[in-house]
């Protein structure tokens, strides 16, 4: 009985261990939260607003690949949702704020490519007109 007891003990504990969850010691110095990004204001380069970040869009491999900003309307009411590559979004200090710009102006962006978020699939989609 002892026997059966101890390899069901030391089973357990083999099996506990192959399930731990996978966790690191420090936070890599060249990571940023997305806390500096999500429901962001994003500014043009004549510190104009934008519009803000409505969805961060991770790739599988965790790399941030797109935001999605909401431009035009009021008060989100005839809100246009357009993606821009996370590149192209530069974030900065200022007046000790997290500040956004992009390289492109409210405009421009009116006339991009709008997308609808499907809450069903959880997914972008093109915009239908």
């Amino acid at each position: 009985m002892k026997t059966i007891t101890c390899i069901s003990l030391t089973a357990a504990m083999l099996s506990t261990s192959a399930f731990a969850a996978e966790t690191i010691s420090t936070i890599p110095s060249n990571s940023a939260t997305v806390t500096n990004y999500y429901k962001q204001a994003v500014y043009d380069p004549k510190e104009n607003k934008i519009g803000n970040i409505d969805d961060v869009l991770i790739d599988k491999e965790g790399r941030i690949t797109a935001l999605v900003i909401g431009v035009g309307g009021f008060l989100g009411v005839g809100e246009k949702d357009v993606a821009v590559p996370f590149s192209a979004v530069k974030g900065t200090k200022k007046n000790d704020k997290w500040w956004l710009t992009l390289n492109e102006t409210k405009d421009s962006l009116k006339s991009a490519t709008g997308f609808k978020y499907n809450k069903e699939t959880t997914s972008w989609s093109v915009e239908k007109k």
